[in-house]
Order: C-alpha cells, then structure tokens, then sequence
C-alpha cells in the first residue's frame, strides 16, 4: 500500500493559477574538470623536460587566471578522487569549449587523465521577486505565457541582471580552499519538491538561505544551475580560507527543512588554490604556500 503524502501540493486547477516555475537570472558559464595526474610517467622524464611542459602550462594558466571575459583557477584535489581540478568562468559555452580545448592542447595533457567534470551556469533564484512580479501581471489581467507576459517579465529581469552584474559576472574567489558539489531537489513518490505549491518552495529558500547569510564573512558561494546541462540540478562552489567552514556551514544546513527534507547530494571536491606561479612546484610534489 503506497503512504499517504501529508505535503502541501498545488490545486489541479493549474491552468487558472500562475506559472509554477520561479524566474532566474543567469550569468556566467562553469565548467569544473577533475583530472588524476599521471606521477609516474611525468617522473620518468627528463628534469629539463618536465620544466620546458610545466613551463608552457604554467604560462597558459596565467593568461586565464586573468582573462577579461571570466577566469580560470586550478586546485590541488584533496583525497582519491582525482589530483587536480580546474575551473573555468566563460561568457558562453562556446568560450568554455575553447578552454577546454586549450587545456587538452598543451603538452602537460599527456600526464592528465579526466575522472570528473561538471557543465552548469551562475544562476540567481528570484522566488520572491517571482511571487511580486506574477501578481502584478495577473492583477493587471496579462494572460500567463503570453507575448505580453514575457515581454514584461523579461522587462524586469532585464533590470535584475543589470542590477546583479557582480553576482552573475564575478571572479573567482582568491581563497585558499574550494569545496565543490552538485545537488538535486528531492522528486520522489513521498516527498517532490516540484509539486509544491510555489509559495511554499518560495517560503523555505527564503528560511534557507538565512543560514548562508550567516557565514557570509568566511565563506563565498557560488550557485551554478545545471538542469538540462549535467547529471544534477545544481552546482555549489564554496570558497574560504579556512576549510572548516565547509562542514559547518554545511552541518547547520541539513537542519534546515528544504535540505533535511528535499536535499540531494552528489559527491564533494575539496582543494587547495594553486595559482600559476606555483605550478613548477606542484608538479615537483610539493603544494606551493
């Protein structure tokens, strides 16, 4: 016998309800590569060798560290998941490809292997400003969906972007740790957080994220959404001096609702900040301070 769902859930009348899905702006593309690095072979060669390849990728990273139109950034993994991680900040998928292609084009690629990589984009969720807006068009009688409709909401969002620039265009933090992981909302038979009424899911993101808000001194996150690019929803990038940080602040979210109820988690990537000046020392095993 299946359970009963005691969930809230939206009316079945939904064609004279507003739209459920909550508005987003996005802004940058991301792609994370996980990579194992191949130590024996790289050791079998010839010292003069490995420094003409570490130089050459050394002087490659530099430039995308500070490219104009979003920046690339590589860590030390920690743990058997892979050895190095690279993350790219492009305006387009186009330019992320390109990055890529870079990468796999310099000569240090024969000493890399993938494990991972991650495909998402910045996103900012707009649950409150979605609820304003939706009402204002229904109170002025605009037909959901139609030309009008979007040519409204894209209107204001138009002015969200504008006004979020930093947010949806940043650099990449210059802390010393990054911890990244994807995530799903929970869409099961008991629990769906996609049959929620939208002012229910706008209530608890709202309760969610006052506990981020609190650890906004030690730690920067970047949101990515992924639905439609990679295996998860969403991407979460925390960036912080202090790797600590990551488990309390992730600790104190489980307790919140939407996580302890409706939270996925795929699998973690923690690492050390490697800038370019330091790569000759971390391809001779020693992380560079």
């Amino acid at each position: 016998m299946t359970a009963t769902s005691t969930q809230p859930v939206r009316p079945q009348n939904t064609a004279a309800q507003m739209p459920e899905v909550p508005l987003t702006t996005e802004g940058y593309s991301v792609l994370h590569q996980m990579m194992r690095f191949r130590w024996t072979a790289w050791r079998a060669l010839p010292e003069a060798k490995r420094n003409e390849i570490a130089e050459e990728f050394g002087a490659a990273l530099g430039e995308m560290e500070k490219n104009k139109d979003g920046q690339s950034a590589l860590f030390s993994l920690i743990g058997h998941k892979g050895d190095l991680m690279l993350v790219h900040f492009r305006k387009s998928f186009a330019d992320l490809n390109q990055a890529e292609l870079k990468v796999a084009g310099l000569r240090l690629s024969e000493y890399l292997e993938p494990t991972s990589s991650y495909l998402s984009i910045i996103e900012l969720g707009l649950y409150d400003s979605t609820l304003k807006i939706y009402k204002e068009l229904t109170d002025q009688g605009i037909q959901p969906h139609s030309d009008q409709w979007k040519a409204e909401i894209e209107c204001k969002l138009d002015r969200h972007r504008e006004a979020m620039h930093p947010r949806l265009f940043p650099e990449i933090p210059p802390n010393r740790y990054i911890c990244f992981y994807p995530m799903d909302r929970r869409r099961g038979e008991d629990k769906n957080w996609y049959t929620l009424p939208i002012e229910e899911r706008a209530r608890q993101m709202s309760d969610h994220g006052l506990v981020g808000r609190r650890y906004a001194g030690e730690v920067k996150q970047i949101i990515t959404g992924s639905i439609g690019f990679d295996d998860w929803e969403w991407g979460v990038d925390l960036f912080a001096d202090d790797p600590l940080v990551f488990k309390k602040l992730i600790y104190e979210m489980r307790f919140d609702h939407v996580s302890a109820v409706y939270a996925l988690f795929g699998q973690f990537y923690v690492g050390v900040r490697c800038p370019a000046a330091g790569l000759e020392k971390l391809l001779s095993g020693e992380l560079p301070k």
